[in-house]
């Protein structure tokens, strides 16, 4: 396989980078190059500018608005923004819905839902695991009980869902629930559009080890739904949801900005704590252990980069993948934890403050590249989920080793 860009390919990259630079605004940029949060105006005004171009949902055919770039194109793309600094795109609505309404939802569904989602105007957020049914996600037990009322036919929708990322956001939620429980626990399952302001829905936040509010609990009692939002067939839900997972794994990968943390890190590493210069206060790059750890970080993100455009490339031929999604979903995000545990080594004690409100407010202490450091601790603990959340990477390997080396 080819995997130099042709004269095309890189014109499109070039291109792409001029519109980027020309558009990211460079407040959300300098947050992201310092690792610093990033409020929900910040990621939807990326998304609805984005949105304005066509761009949002870059995967999408021309049919449903779509710009038609192909599977290499994407990735192009998607390496324009991240290593601008562009905020990575919110994923539950143009990334995961959106195909799933495209593949199974009806003609109406598509012209009332698609609209909002490629505008980036609609924050969407995913019902998929409870208490107790995550990695095991067929043994969900939020049920949907069917029924009619002067309003028509409708779903009462009673349970518990957990870890639902921004659900704080969202206009509109995708979830997984149980409409029965004959045969086998994956033949019972639906998908539903809900909307997240119908009156038994309350959402509770889980603050996280760096001290975030990013995930939720979502109760549902009495949750009144329209049979209408039902997305295909009553008991069809587990392999919509398979369908989606794909998607969601694959795209967890993010190698282009593990390329843009990577850089990162290397810029932490040669700084001076405190600025030193006595002879005495040596920058971690200096040592030549801790290099080879970055050298080889840096030889395992060219690895999946190479994975991710052999993936890429079938795709843009017509090929259909196999157990790839896994296999990127593991090596992305174990690089991703690679990353923020060297960046923590880099800075040393530096690192520990990580007060986001502290960084809002400006301050630097006394220690040289202080807005940079401070924030390396809560990135460190928010991505030990990375190898957990899409499937944990035990799964993954348990479904390569079914599909890939059954006998």
């Amino acid at each position: 396989m080819e995997l130099q860009l042709t004269p095309a390919e890189q014109a499109f990259l070039h291109d792409k980078k001029v519109w980027v630079e020309a558009h990211l605004p460079k407040d959300i940029s300098d947050k992201i190059h310092a690792g610093h949060r990033l409020h929900k105006d910040d990621m939807q005004r990326w998304a609805q500018i984005l949105g304005k171009q066509g761009w949002l949902g870059a995967a999408w055919p021309t049919q449903f608005g779509g710009p038609g770039w192909n599977a290499v194109e994407r990735f192009l793309f998607d390496e324009a923004c991240a290593l601008a600094g562009s905020p990575r795109i919110i994923p539950f609505g143009p990334v995961m819905v959106a195909p799933v309404i495209m593949a199974f939802g009806n003609a109406e569904q598509q012209q009332r839902f698609l609209p909002g989602i490629a505008s980036g105007d609609v924050w969407w957020c995913q019902g998929y695991s409870e208490p107790g049914s995550g990695s095991d996600l067929a043994s969900l037990k939020t049920k949907a009980v069917k029924g009619v009322d002067a309003k028509g036919e409708h779903y009462i929708v009673n349970g518990q869902k957990t870890w639902t990322t921004l659900g704080q956001h969202a206009e509109w939620g995708f979830f997984l629930v149980r409409t029965s429980s004959e045969g086998k626990p994956q033949t019972g399952i639906s998908f539903l559009l809900i909307d997240m302001k119908t009156p038994g829905i309350t959402v509770r936040p889980i603050l996280t080890l760096d001290g975030e509010h990013e995930v939720n609990e979502v109760w549902l009692d009495n949750v009144r739904v329209p049979a209408d939002q039902l997305i295909g067939q009553e008991n069809q839900g587990w392999t919509i949801a398979k369908y989606l997972l794909n998607h969601e794994r694959a795209n967890i990968a993010d190698v282009n900005r593990s390329k843009r943390e990577l850089e990162r890190l290397k810029r932490l590493a040669k700084q001076v704590p405190n600025g030193e210069q006595d002879g005495h206060a040596t920058a971690l790059w200096e040592d030549f252990r801790f290099r080879d750890q970055v050298v080889a970080l840096d030889v395992d993100i060219q690895a999946l980069e190479m994975l991710v455009l052999r993936v890429l490339a079938a795709e843009r031929d017509g090929k259909k993948s196999g157990v790839e999604a896994s296999m990127l979903k593991i090596r992305g995000s174990e690089i991703q934890q690679r990353l923020s545990e060297l960046m923590m080594q880099a800075a040393g004690t530096y690192s520990l403050p990580f007060r986001y409100e502290a960084n809002e407010q400006g301050w630097t202490g006394d220690v040289v590249g202080a807005a940079e450091y401070s924030p390396l601790a809560g990135t460190y603990f928010n991505y030990r989920k990375t190898s957990i959340y899409g499937g944990s990477n035990e799964i993954q390997k348990n479904i390569i080793s079914q599909q890939l080396l059954a006998v």
